[in-house]
């Protein structure tokens, strides 16, 4: 059974607009350097699992849209970049400290669902991106709270879900009943340039 996960990236560095006009609309998640969100990429982050793709950092944050895990754990060459901005001297090629994992796009949530609107929600009671002080960038996300998500987003069927059988590995999940009733916040201002999540 897939997982599911929310990831943060800023807009500014990289919005899911971005991810959607990248090559094959995927991008190796890089430039992860806390310990707890670079074991869930290196242990717990597999090949089709879903990912809630959340803007940070943004007017307000919220969620922007659904991505697909397409390469497990792999090593996150801006670590041995001297020009990037993630470079860390002190990791040995032999043996990284840094991981990445590659996702695709798979829908866009249109308009954002903003944090505001997340927080009204008693149905998220328990997600870790609501609990007070939380800044982990990358963290799990349990299947009630995705198909909460997916019902605010206003899709008729999960789109995570119709990936995967679109690609054999799992049958499509059944049609989502309810739909958003809340008033959604506008997109966050984009741009294009690469993750820093």
């Amino acid at each position: 059974m897939p997982r599911y996960w929310l990831f943060k990236s800023e807009p500014e560095c990289f919005s899911y607009q971005d991810l959607e006009n990248s090559p094959q609309q995927t991008t190796g998640w890089d430039g992860i350097r806390n310990y707890q969100a670079r074991n869930f990429l290196r242990d717990d982050v597999k090949y089709g699992d879903g990912v809630i793709y959340y803007h940070s950092n943004a007017e307000p944050p919220g969620i922007a849209g659904i991505a697909v895990v397409v390469e497990q754990a792999h090593p996150d060459p801006t670590q041995f970049d001297p020009r990037a901005d993630h470079f860390d001297p002190k990791s040995d090629p032999q043996n990284p400290t840094w991981v990445q994992v590659s996702i695709r796009s798979v829908a866009p949530v249109a308009p954002e669902i903003g944090l505001p609107t997340l927080r009204l929600s008693k149905d998220l009671d328990g997600l870790e991106l609501l609990r007070r002080g939380s800044r982990l960038s990358v963290h799990p996300v349990s299947q009630e709270h995705w198909t909460v998500l997916i019902q605010m987003a206003g899709f008729k069927s999960d789109p995570h879900a119709n990936w995967l059988a679109d690609h054999g590995l799992e049958t499509v999940a059944e049609p989502i009943k309810s739909s958003r009733k809340t008033p959604m916040t506008k997109p966050a201002r984009k741009s294009a340039s690469k993750p820093d999540a």
